[in-house]
Formats: structure tokens, C-alpha cells, sequence
């Protein structure tokens, strides 16, 4: 169950990203459109998203999670993000609601970084049989995703 400060910082985090990667480089080129209806529009829209991210429904919060990812960090190569990414209000509900967007294993700092502990304690996990090692090497993404969701439920 999520609170209403981890929905209030998700929905800022969200108003925040879309202003500055979207809106703001419109506001630059198009220095005489309106966009204070599309101001308006967004911080409807981040409630709406930051309910639906952090909802009981995970096909939804998985959806939500492909559009903004797509949209907000477009490129010819799948979205990467550096570790610090994980702790943001967006970062920590994409680990938990879909994983890593573009990988089915981690690193054991990615993986620390998604679970918001330490390398040491992940490769800890990992020996003590908590998170599931990926054959190819690392941390599998869905052993991580399981393991939020573990401590979401207690």
C-alpha cells in the first residue's frame, strides 16, 4: 500500500520531468504558444499516473512505465540510467512495478541501487540464496522486483 508523501513525491518527481524535458524546450522553441492549459494538463495527468503507478494493478503500472520511459527518455538505444536514477520517486516505482526497462540482469551496484542498499548487501542476497543470481552474470531484474515486492507487503 502506498502512502500519500510517496504519491505527493512521485507526482512532483513527474511534474518536474515532463516540465523540464517536454515543456520547457517548447516554451523555448514556440516562444509565443500557450502552454499554460498543457501546464495545467500535466499536473492532472502526474496525479492520475502517480495513482496508477503505485495502484494494485501491475499490468497498469507496467503500461504507465513503458509510456514515460519512452517519452521522456527517447534515443536510439535502450534507457540505461546512471545508479543514482533508482532513487528518485520514478526510479524506485519502475524497480518495483516493471523492473529495469531494458534488462533482465543487473550488475550488483545496479542491483544495490534499485534495492537501495549496498553492493555488499546484495552480493549477501544473492549468497544467502534472496536474489537469484542471472546466468550470464549479475542479479536477475525479476529476483530484485520480487524482493520490493516483498518488502511492500510487509
Amino acid at each position: 500500500m502506498s502512502t500519500l508523501s510517496e504519491h505527493v513525491d512521485l507526482r512532483n518527481d513527474l511534474i518536474r520531468l515532463v516540465t523540464s524535458r517536454l515543456l520547457d524546450p517548447l516554451e523555448i522553441l514556440l516562444p509565443q504558444a500557450d502552454l499554460d492549459g498543457l501546464r495545467q494538463s500535466v499536473r492532472a495527468d502526474a496525479d492520475m499516473w502517480a495513482a496508477q503507478l503505485l495502484g494494485p494493478r501491475d499490468e497498469v503500472a507496467r503500461q504507465v512505465v513503458v509510456r514515460l520511459m519512452t517519452v521522456l527518455y527517447p534515443g536510439d538505444t535502450p534507457f540505461d540510467p546512471p545508479e543514482s536514477w533508482w532513487a528518485t520517486p520514478l526510479g524506485r516505482v519502475t524497480a518495483r512495478r516493471a523492473g529495469h526497462p531494458s534488462r533482465d540482469h543487473v550488475s550488483l551496484g545496479t542491483a544495490g541501487a534499485m534495492l537501495g542498499i549496498t553492493r555488499q548487501g546484495v552480493h549477501d542476497l544473492v549468497n544467502r540464496n534472496k536474489l537469484l543470481r542471472h546466468p550470464d552474470g549479475g542479479v536477475a531484474v525479476e529476483s530484485i522486483r520480487a524482493r520490493l515486492g516483498l518488502r511492500r507487503d510487509q
